[in-house]
């Protein structure tokens, strides 16, 4: 099939209109209420070279109002203020449309059908349906396009997890294909995923059967004042777009998270108009070319330690040796050899226990408290599974503990739960029957009373990269006050990271174990600074792995390691190490230092 010029879609515009509109109106109501906002956006992503655009209708249907009437309105509304910001500019408009919230058998395909006809109503040619986690509903929709608009351009848009699934557990692989058999013109991904585990994704995939759209996130969101908040991250995100561009995609754009900012580099990152044909193979060049390894010594420059200080004076030293707790994340599969052996090297370095991770990020993982309990039988060393209140209600928790507990675990890690990475006005939501502070005094309560004779030790989280650490405090003592004995920060990398690990040490009464993170190699570290939520590595941290080989960079992580070692004095408490990238070499190296200089 001959590749037509590359569309360029626009960015998220919910998120986007939540920061610079009126954040307590929904975007689509926008339409009605502050359309020069809309048009604002509008111009903004084809100023910053968008040659397609959305309408604002993402989330107008049943999910917004129950009155047809008022989403009839918002539709052509939309479609109005979108084509004015397109007249005369060469930009196409496509009517989109999102997710239905659940509605019984039959009456999601009837409602696509009338927003289809709606549309079609007004003049609309082509057409987006979006961020959906199955085909079936709205391919009538598709065929009423095609009867009443032969000529009409159709995109179809999933949105699937980093490994390539649905909500509904439908996998990315089964449902591109379907939607192209059901009329669709373009098949792609959107929303969910970050643009690196997007690009993995889209690497998997045959792009030469059909016309392939792809618009990730910009990372992944952390919750901050009660809303997903995105990291400002254009360059980087920028750069990924390119890579997926390369790849020989024939649409690209940005989901949740992405500005007119983020649209705006990423054209220049790929080097072409856009108005061009997509001509990309220098693209595919220029990026091969960046992917040669230095052989340059990681010492050949002295490392920059202008983001870190000593150590404050007067912190009391804890008795015996640290504690050091190694983090695993548990499989998506049903092989656990890699994990056995990993606990197992762990513990011959000096490890004191596994921590398991419980679906970090939000991807369906292994169950923590069952992988625990088999790396405690055959890799013999004690362990922490991590709770997490996201998906589990008090009779699972329980539950949960139940089991726990017959298998010897008495130590758990209570976290509320990364957030879940899609839209957030998805259906399908994390439970959060508890938030970790509600956890750890349920987990107190049940100490009292059903594990009085074998109670269990509860820690808890403390995140030392929030803007106002001094509410994050007051929020791990009342996790103290709630029964909590322990807390691991997340990792510690910056002048503020240590700074706070400080402020908690003298302010905290309990074992506190600090965050480290070896980073794997460069790209680990761009991916850690631009799509992971709570992680904060300075840029001249990030610019001692470029170029490295792979033997170079594990050399300059652990060398780094070892530094943040050093300044957290003689008298912390312990250490809480994560695996990078099953690289369970580095996380053994920065132990046995550990042991050596701190036993």
């Amino acid at each position: 099939m001959e590749r037509k010029k590359l569309l360029i879609f626009d960015g998220a515009f919910g998120t986007y209109y939540h920061k610079t509109g009126k954040p307590e109106l929904r975007c689509e109501l926008a339409n009605l209420y502050d359309k020069d906002t809309v048009l604002r956006i509008h111009n903004e992503y084809i100023s910053a070279g968008a040659n397609t655009i959305l309408t604002n209708t993402f989330g107008a249907n049943s999910g917004l109002s129950a009155d047809f009437t008022e989403i009839r309105k918002i539709l052509r509304v939309g479609y109005a203020i979108a084509n004015e910001a397109a007249k005369g500019k060469g930009v196409r408009v496509f009517a989109d449309m999102g997710p239905l919230p659940p509605l019984e058998e039959g009456q999601a395909s009837h409602e696509y059908l009338r927003l289809a006809g709606e549309f079609l109503g007004v003049g609309a040619r082509d057409f987006l349906f979006e961020t959906l986690a199955d085909v079936q509903d709205i391919l009538p929709a598709v065929r009423l396009i095609r009867k009443r608009a032969p000529e009409s351009t159709v995109a179809v848009s999933f949105a699937v997890s980093q490994d390539g699934y649905t909500n509904l557990g439908l996998s990315y692989h089964h449902l591109i294909p379907l939607a192209a058999e059901g009329g669709a013109d373009l098949v792609g991904l959107n929303c969910v995923c970050g643009p690196t585990h997007m690009l993995q994704l889209l690497k998997k995939l045959d792009l030469r059967q059909f016309p392939v759209l792809a618009m990730p996130n910009a990372g992944y969101p952390a919750l901050e004042n009660g809303r997903l908040e995105y990291r400002d991250n254009p360059e980087y995100f920028a750069g990924k777009l390119a890579e997926i561009a390369a790849l020989g995609v024939d649409a690209v754009g940005g989901c949740c998270g992405t500005t007119p900012e983020h649209l705006r580099e990423a054209v220049l990152r790929m080097g072409i108009a856009p108005s061009a044909p997509a001509m990309l193979a220098s693209i595919k060049t220029s990026r091969s070319s960046l992917s040669s390894h230095s052989t340059d010594s990681p010492f050949d420059h002295p490392p920059d330690d202008s983001f870190v200080e000593s150590p404050p004076e007067g912190i009391p030293s804890p008795q015996g040796r640290p504690l050091i707790a190694v983090e695993l994340d548990p499989p998506a599969d049903t092989s656990c050899d890699y994990l056995i052996s990993a606990a197992r090297l762990a513990r011959a370095s000096g490890a004191d226990m596994i921590t398991v991770a419980d679906s970090p990020m939000a991807r369906t993982r292994a169950d923590s408290v069952i992988l625990a309990a088999k790396i405690r039988r055959e890799a013999g060393i004690d362990v922490m599974p991590h709770i997490a209140c996201r998906d589990r209600n008090q009779i699972a928790i329980k539950g949960l503990l139940l089991g726990a507990g017959i298998e010897g675990i008495h130590r758990v890690l209570a976290v509320t739960g990364d957030p879940m990475p899609q839209n957030e006005r998805d259906p399908v939501k994390g439970v959060f029957f508890f938030n970790s502070q509600k956890l750890i005094a349920f987990i107190r309560s049940l100490n009292e009373e059903v594990f009085a004779g074998a109670p269990f030790e509860i820690a808890g989280a403390l995140n030392i990269n929030v803007r106002n650490f001094d509410t994050e405090l007051r929020r791990a003592q009342k996790k103290l006050e709630l029964g909590a004995t322990m807390l691991l920060t997340q990792p510690i990398f910056s002048k503020r990271n240590f700074e706070n690990y400080f402020k908690a040490r003298e302010q905290l009464n309990c074992t506190l174990l600090a965050g480290i993170l070896p980073v794997a190699n460069y790209r680990n570290a761009l991916f850690l600074n631009n799509e992971v939520a709570g992680i904060e590595i300075p840029a001249e941290v990030v610019e001692r792995f470029r170029d490295k080989s792979p033997e170079d960079a594990k050399a300059v992580s652990v060398s780094f390691c070892r530094d943040i070692i050093d300044r957290l004095g003689p008298d912390c408490d312990g250490y809480y190490l994560m695996t990078p990238l099953k690289k369970i070499d580095y996380v053994c190296e920065v132990t046995e230092y550990i042991r050596k200089n701190r036993t």
